[in-house]
């Protein structure tokens, strides 16, 4: 039986979004059926809607969610009904070549719902990131629902489904931040501040904030930034450089996902520093103009950070220990609660910068 249920779709590039009637599956084999009760509104939806994925419209949007689980299929073990789960995009596979050489983390084959969602014409739609969570109810692989103390709050947990995972992970699993360490971060929105709160529970001591927004930059020293830069009114270079004693950072986070800013990345870590870019460039940007001889004179790591390198089932029940131990401020990246008729606008705050995350509550 299909379940007919309120969703927010992309029908066609730069369109606005619309809030519509879908048809959600049972749960077939190895799949899993979610009441949404929380989405955060991440900029890879907006990206879906600009056409900066891929052109497989119509797109039911949502991926940074947490819920009860409602029904699972045949062969379901990890989940059942009454559950409340993070939504994953990472649903190992446990049989691909990185699964097997023990990188579950960088599982080349993960799993999504065999059975499609549709508009109530019978359209299929295409779900954001295979979860498609800017609905009351979705449709999932089992692999995707990661179970959580239930203490927590849909609003604030859900946002480890993406931004906020990826931020922390970019810090502390791609980025190895140590205790004692000097960091950069270069873009403080959400998964920048994220990237911040992650130095802090790793235990570095320099922990610089770049943006262009001053606004950004206070909400960066909540998080734990010990130095506010503003790159439009100083060189972001310099100002690393002397807040480290002339070296340069230890690890240097790009979190905007420009060529500029990760070149700027590059120049500002010390020798044999570490450069992670978490932000997301689009397909037709290239890599910065950095002269080879510079690139072998530095040495250190260049490295990329594809949701924080997580493993969800290792990490988002980790985080919400912390969370709910005082340790890690999830509930400061809330900006703001919405329904779902609200994503449009929460797009064009996004835009604005005027919001960390808002998040749809259901």
């Amino acid at each position: 039986m299909a379940h007919s249920v309120q969703g927010v779709v992309a029908r066609g590039k730069g369109l606005p979004v619309e809030l519509t009637t879908i048809l959600v599956p049972d749960p077939g084999p190895g799949e899993a059926l979610v009441k949404v009760q929380a989405c955060g509104v991440c900029h890879t939806d907006l990206h879906y809607r600009e056409g900066g994925i891929n052109d497989e419209f119509p797109f039911l949007l949502g991926h940074e969610a947490a819920g009860i689980v409602e029904a699972v299929g045949s062969d379901v073990v990890n989940v059942k009904p009454g559950d409340f789960v993070v939504l994953n995009w990472r649903a190992v596979c446990g049989t691909c070549r990185s699964c097997l050489k023990g990188k579950p983390h960088l599982c080349f084959n993960t799993f999504n719902a065999t059975q499609k969602m549709t508009l109530e014409d019978g359209t299929p739609l295409s779900a954001a990131l295979g979860i498609g969570a800017f609905a009351e109810k979705t449709l999932v692989a089992a692999g995707q629902c990661t179970p959580v103390n239930p203490a927590a709050k849909p609003e604030v947990a859900g946002l480890l489904g993406c931004g906020v995972m990826a931020g922390i992970g970019a810090s502390m699993l791609t980025g190895e931040v140590h205790r004692g360490d000097s960091v950069a971060v270069f873009g403080c929105g959400g998964v920048g501040n994220a990237a911040i709160a992650g130095a802090k529970l790793a235990g570095a001591t320099t922990i610089i904030a770049v943006d262009l927004d001053d606004r950004k930059l206070e909400w960066a020293k909540q998080f734990g930034a010990t130095h506010l830069v503003n790159g439009s009114k100083e060189d972001a270079i310099v100002a690393i450089q002397a807040a480290t004693g002339g070296n340069g950072a230890d690890v240097c986070i790009e979190a905007v996902g420009h060529p500029e800013v990760l070149r700027q990345a590059f120049y500002a870590r010390d020798l044999a520093g570490t450069v992670v870019q978490v932000g997301v460039p689009t397909p037709t940007m290239t890599m910065p103009d950095i002269p080879m001889i510079d690139f072998f004179g530095r040495g250190g790591q260049l490295k990329p950070s594809w949701y924080g390198d997580c493993l969800p089932s290792r990490d988002f029940p980790l985080l919400v220990e912390l969370h709910l131990q005082g340790r890690l401020p999830l509930e400061d990246f809330v900006s703001e609660t919405i329904g779902l008729g609200d994503i449009e606008e929460a797009f064009h705050k996004m835009e604005r910068g005027e919001v960390l995350r808002s998040v749809v509550v259901l």
